[in-house]
Order: structure tokens, then sequence, then C-alpha cells
């Protein structure tokens, strides 16, 4: 399966897609898609937008995970990153890419095994889990490539559930 996870923003979006196959995991394609400050808004969510397209047609993605917004700091940005992944989620749908989402909660605990794990510790956990040979940069990369991996783990769960109401068969 391979699955484009995503860092929403308006400034930098991360992306990464990794391949997972019998519990192991391949980084196939990461980095950013960062827009200029001072560009007209609608113009940087055509931007996003457009190379978010890019990204899904070069990688050819199964499925697609996006961080749910969750904002206890910095309210003044919630909006514009709002609509930025209104466009982000608009790309995958555009082109039948199913989406799932999960909170950093969620992603902290799918990573690292802990829920309350600090980003230096996600971001570490990832690089090792995808054996690269240092953590990727921007942040935001190295976030959307925990998004996936968190996909990669939970997609198990749905599968099996699937499976449960499919066929009546009981997974303990």
């Amino acid at each position: 399966m391979k699955i484009l996870g995503i860092d929403p923003g308006y400034a930098i979006v991360g992306y990464g897609v990794i391949e997972y196959k019998g519990g192991r995991y391949a980084p196939v394609d990461f980095g950013a898609i960062t827009t200029e400050a001072g560009t007209p808004f609608p113009q940087r969510l055509q931007y996003i937008y457009n190379e978010l397209v890019s990204v899904i047609i070069r990688n050819d993605p199964d499925e697609m995970a996006v961080e749910k917004l969750y904002f206890q700091n910095n309210q003044k940005t919630a909006i514009p990153v709002a609509e930025a992944r209104g466009v982000i989620l608009l790309a995958a749908q555009m082109n039948n890419i199913p989406i799932s989402e999960y909170t950093p909660l969620q992603v902290k605990a799918a990573v690292t095994g802990y829920g309350q794990a600090k980003k230096p510790q996600v971001m570490e956990m990832t690089r090792r889990l995808l054996k690269l040979d240092s953590v990727p940069k921007p942040d935001d990369t190295a976030d959307a490539l925990a998004m996936a991996i968190c996909h990669a783990q939970s997609s198990g769960t749905r599968l099996r559930n699937m499976l449960n109401s499919r066929n009546n068969i009981k997974f303990n």
C-alpha cells in the first residue's frame, strides 16, 4: 500500500509518501510545498493545490492521511490553515484517493507508542522506522511521514474491522 501523509499549512505543506508492505515501511518521496509570504492568499491556495496534484500524479498513492486541525495556541492562523486543508482534501478527492484523518495524539502514539511524546522523539522514530540517514527537513516533512506511518498502522485495524463485518469473523 502506498500512503501519502500530509501535514497541512498555508506557508508550508509537508508531504511524505511511504510504501507499507509486510509490516515494513519504505520512503518513496517526501518534501514540502512552500508559498511565499505576501502572495495573495487565493494564489497561495491555488499553488498548494497544483503542487499537491503533481505529487499525487508522480506517486500514485492508494490512500492519503492528513492531520485533523487542532489549535491550542495560535488561533489566528486557524482559518487560513483550514482553508489550505480544504484544497488539500479537494486534491485527494478529485483524484479518487481515500482520505483518513488523525489527531497529533494518534500520530504520536502510533509512531512512538506514547501519545504524549515530544516532537523530537516522533521525528527520531520516524527517521528510524524509515531507515533514513537524518530527520527530513523542514519539520513539516517529518510530520507528514509520521502521519503516513500512523495510517499504515491504523489501516490494519480498519481492514480487520471490515473483514469482521463481512465474514462474521472475530479477531482478538
